[in-house]
């Protein structure tokens, strides 16, 4: 098969994920998932080193679970294995490739995952309640589609700024949107934190889609609020800048949030973008 690029010159992508307990929780209900898309996806791996992308590209995401007891684990990891196999058993088989075809797929494994959360929590009483957010990025070849359901983020690293891709369901979010409040109050806003959407709770969910297209350097950071919520933008940008190689960047970035009391579970999937077939960025982007 013919690696994506743009025409026959290839895009490379090298990758690190971490996940971490945190300082004051007891169990990890945050899961990652990196998943190669040509030919098989491999979500127990976490480092992928200057791979050349295949005609089906990659898929990295995140997941931040909720709920009591274990039910926030068992969510997160019904998701990523949903999503993967979901994936799997119709992205691959697909004569055609398109960012738009991969948004589309990624949108019903999603549904999927969300129909098989919230059927388990309504068998179990002991579930009742669970969830997760998934944050996902598709990248296949220049062009990236991103997948946001909850408050788990994607950054994307370009000439060492980083930009948050995804915008956070949260109560906060919706009413700085709305208007209702400004930036500064949403930080100070009691409750404001709280999710508006997430997989498992309800029987639908509606996946938020973002476009971009990728340009050589690009690092892709994507996160749960057991980072965001303690680690800026700018640090994020400093981290990156610190170092090229993505496992050093994720180190980096779990051993701040857990100085800072590692208040929650802390997972970050770190990936960097590199290779012919990527347009170097312009000095206005």
């Amino acid at each position: 098969m013919t690696p994506l690029g743009l025409g026959d010159k290839p895009v490379h992508l090298s990758v690190w994920a971490k996940t971490d307990v945190g300082r004051q929780r007891s169990n990890n209900e945050d899961r990652f998932l990196v998943a190669d898309l040509t030919p098989s996806p491999h979500p127990g791996n976490p480092r992928i080193d200057g791979e050349i992308l295949g005609p089906k590209g990659y898929l990295l995401a995140v997941a931040d679970g909720m709920g009591g007891a274990a039910a926030g684990e068992i969510a997160s990891e019904l998701a990523t294995e949903t999503i993967v196999d979901r994936l799997h058993s119709t992205w691959l088989r697909a004569k055609r490739s398109s960012i738009r075809m991969l948004a589309s797929n990624l949108d019903q494994a999603i549904t999927e995952a969300n129909q098989r959360i919230h059927s388990k929590a309504s068998e179990d009483p002991d579930l009742h309640g669970m969830g997760c957010t998934l944050t996902a990025v598709g990248i296949l070849g220049e062009d990236l589609v991103f997948g946001q359901v909850g408050d788990s983020r994607a950054y994307r690293v370009r000439r060492g700024k980083a930009v948050q891709i995804t915008e956070d369901q949260s109560l906060a979010r919706h009413l700085v949107e709305e208007g209702r409040i400004s930036e500064a109050e949403a930080e100070e806003m009691p409750g404001g934190h709280l999710i508006l959407q997430a997989l498992g709770p309800r029987p639908e969910v509606e996946m938020e889609v973002t476009f971009e297209k990728a340009r050589r350097g690009d690092t892709l950071v994507l996160c749960t609020d057991g980072l965001s919520g303690v680690v800026s933008a700018e640090e994020i940008s400093d981290a990156v800048l610190r170092s090229h190689d993505p496992a050093a960047v994720c180190e980096d970035l779990v051993e701040l949030a857990n100085s800072r009391g590692g208040p929650d579970n802390v997972t970050v999937v770190v990936g960097r973008l590199d290779g012919p077939g990527l347009a170097i960025p312009g000095h206005f982007e």
